[in-house]
């Protein structure tokens, strides 16, 4: 048997015979966590795979961001196991991404205790001693098709018969099935680290460590708000029959796509004029203060609102706080040394704040506008004074927090939070990411609006991410509502300007696995004219038009 040379991330070099795994390799490179997957060429393969010739490996934990997914995907097979080996005739629906992990729904005809929960807690730790092989398994389309079929799990079967590839992997683990979209770990025992929060009938959320809550499984906390918004979505859907993405596809394959495009938006445009009535139900509240994270639809939410006010005889005034941004060379930094543009002082408090208090003393104000080219403030011509009849909107990054403009009193203020939560799930046991979603939007729009190459979005993407955590997740609780600015049938709009934009990220890119994911993830979804799309619709925020 020949020898094979691997080459470590540190540089380091060692020979091993051919055919060893890279789970046997990684013993010999030591992390403060377990591995889950390793990347060769920026390619993801999993720890079980051979190698065969000489070899550069990187092996990745929960805190690199795809190994972080990997993660995720193990927690929850090994959750749904547990749940079916304790509780015989029981399921898990994952519905949605929450702020601390994943939102979840069991399906069964007795309603769980508290005590049931830590039994199955008790399962999920006993599987994670006992380091059971999590084994992956290639079967033709046709039995993967079939065997859900009998399972009557349909909307698996739907989306398989939809998958242009005629293999499809599945992964086993004590003698359960699934298919994931992400390579997955191999064995149990690297999923030491999670938490469990009962929520009360049959919901729960799955708590899991990553790079944001520094390796350490998080506290949960409470998103009642974001929870009762996606759920109004969720009950919506089902009165529509549109629960899961085999629905959509099949609307798009016979043509009927554009009803469901035209109610989506009526119920954008109908929880908008839910936002109004509540302001104005309240002759307190004057300044409306709408934050949200990147490519969530701050700007078209703001101006939809603006054109309802408008229509209810108010004199709407918009301020975005991104024209109060601070000189770049004066931006502050972060740890490393890089501009922190996510900060609450990158933006300029004190002019802000002077500008509100001139409005309130009654004087006219003359706006700023931010140049993002040169990375300065200037004057602009807009000119706005308070009367009797305004309402002022205050949108950006930092408008939950208080401190962004302290000189407004509290009852003044009614506090928006906006997000887009996609109510459609792939099936039962794959959700759409809220973090997935926003960043193919703003991929998008960064290259149509800004000339940005994919690679450039994605490496600021989590720097973009780690600001949202700090900056905004902290205040949601605050928000007096959750708007959630999805619109149920995007992504098959969003794929058709994605894909070649993915494309163009070449193997030798460390963010190919990145792209090739989200293109995998895209297949699922049948594309849709952007024809289709309303000229006024949150859409063309990052499909332009």
């Amino acid at each position: 048997m020949s020898d094979i040379t691997v080459t470590f991330k540190d540089g380091t070099k060692k020979t091993y015979h051919k055919g060893i795994t890279f789970d046997e390799v990684s013993k010999d490179y030591k992390g403060k966590y377990d591995y889950v997957g390793v990347k060769v060429n920026n390619v993801i393969f999993s720890l079980d795979d051979q190698i065969d010739d000489d070899v550069t490996v990187d092996f990745i934990d929960f805190m690199d961001p795809s190994g972080s997914k990997m993660y995720k995907c193990g927690v929850e097979f090994l959750l749904e196991v547990a749940l079916k080996n304790t509780f015989p005739g029981s399921d898990i629906t994952f519905l949605h991404s929450h702020p601390k992990g994943v939102y979840a729904e069991i399906e069964s005809d007795k309603e769980f205790t508290d005590e049931d929960i830590s039994v199955v807690r008790r399962k999920m730790s006993e599987m994670v001693s006992a380091n059971l092989k999590i084994k992956r398994y290639n079967v033709t389309k046709r039995d993967a098709i079939k065997y859900y079929r009998d399972k009557e799990y349909f909307e698996k079967s739907n989306n398989i018969q939809n998958f242009a590839e005629n293999i499809v992997t599945f992964y086993i683990l004590d003698n359960y099935v699934n298919y994931f979209y992400t390579e997955m770990p191999n064995k149990t025992s690297i999923m030491k680290l999670f938490g469990i929060k009962y929520l009360g009938k049959n919901k729960l959320v799955i708590l899991l460590p990553n790079s944001m809550t520094y390796g350490r499984v998080p506290e949960y906390v409470k998103y009642d708000g974001i929870i009762k918004s996606f759920e109004s979505t969720q009950s919506w859907l089902k009165a529509l029959d549109k629960r899961y993405l085999s629905k959509i596809n099949h609307d798009i394959s016979l043509g009927t796509i554009k009803d469901f495009i035209d109610v989506s938006e009526i119920k954008f445009n109908d929880d908008i004029r839910q936002v109004v009535k509540n302001v104005l139900s309240d002759e307190r509240k004057k300044f409306v203060m709408i934050a949200g994270p990147s490519s969530s639809g701050k700007t078209t939410t703001t101006k939809r609102l603006k054109t309802y006010f408008d229509c209810c005889g108010y004199d709407t005034i918009i301020i975005s706080t991104d024209d109060y941004f601070v000189d770049r060379s004066v931006n502050p930094k972060d740890e490393k040394g890089n501009y922190d543009f996510e900060c609450l002082h990158a933006v300029n408090i004190d002019k802000l704040n002077n500008d509100i208090k001139n409005l309130l003393d009654g004087k006219t104000v003359k706006l700023p506008e931010y140049d993002f080219v040169s990375g300065t403030s200037k004057s602009s011509q807009k000119e706005v004074k308070l009367t009797e009849k305004s309402i002022v909107l205050i949108e950006g990054l930092h408008s939950l927090n208080d401190d962004l403009v302290p000189i407004i009193d509290s009852q003044q203020k009614y506090k928006v939070y906006i997000s887009p939560f996609i109510g459609v799930n792939i099936d039962r046991h794959n959700y759409i990411s809220t973090t997935d979603l926003r960043l193919i939007r703003r991929l998008v729009r960064d290259y149509k609006t800004r000339g940005k190459k994919v690679e450039d979005t994605i490496k600021y993407w989590q720097n973009v991410r780690s600001g949202e955590v700090k900056n905004i997740f902290p205040f949601v609780h605050q928000a007096d509502i959750v708007l959630n600015t999805a619109l149920n049938f995007e992504i098959g709009v969003l794929k058709v300007y994605a894909v070649p934009l993915l494309l163009s990220v070449g193997i030798d890119s460390e963010f190919y696995e990145e792209a090739r994911r989200l293109i995998n993830f895209l297949k699922e979804f049948c594309p849709i004219p952007s024809e289709y799309v309303s000229k006024d619709s949150i859409l063309r925020e990052f499909i332009g038009g």
